[in-house]
């Protein structure tokens, strides 16, 4: 696995940090594009770097976090290789992954616990992208 690329604001601060405990213990490399406090910030100053390094290959996948996990997003998917989800729950983690082969994950960082944030996370790497006609879809998703 490459390494992880992760980013927050200050509304997700907190959630980041979980996340970045949850990977360290599994030995998994990742780099932080910030924020490195809980100080009031502009996601979309971590959200583009994050999103520049998973576009050319130095980090895969992605996971970023802010209050409700909508601003980041629209910042994120705004790059044309990235196909960021927002998830709230291990379903939805996996439906990511499995038909939208999502490279960045978006977690509300106001809305889930650790715990869930535990299970989406989990969900998120371990599933396959399931590619046939899935695959058809996610090529139509780029503005050419």
């Amino acid at each position: 696995m490459k390494t992880i690329g992760i980013c927050s604001d200050h509304a997700g601060f907190e959630l980041k940090k979980f996340v970045k405990e949850w990977l360290e213990a599994k030995g998994w490399a990742y780099k932080d594009f910030g924020t490195y406090t809980a100080d009031s910030c502009d996601y979309a100053d971590f959200a583009h770097p994050l999103a520049l390094a998973v576009e050319d290959g130095e980090c895969y996948p992605g996971i970023a976090i802010c209050g409700s996990g909508n601003g980041i997003s629209m910042t994120v998917n705004k790059h044309q290789g990235i196909r960021a989800a927002l998830c709230w729950n291990p379903e939805i983690s996996h439906l990511a992954r499995q038909h939208n082969n999502a490279n960045i994950l978006v977690m509300p960082g106001r809305f889930v616990t650790n715990e869930e944030a535990d299970r989406i996370m989990t969900e998120f790497f371990s599933t396959a992208f399931d590619g046939g006609r899935h695959e058809r879809r996610i090529e139509k998703i780029p503005v050419k």
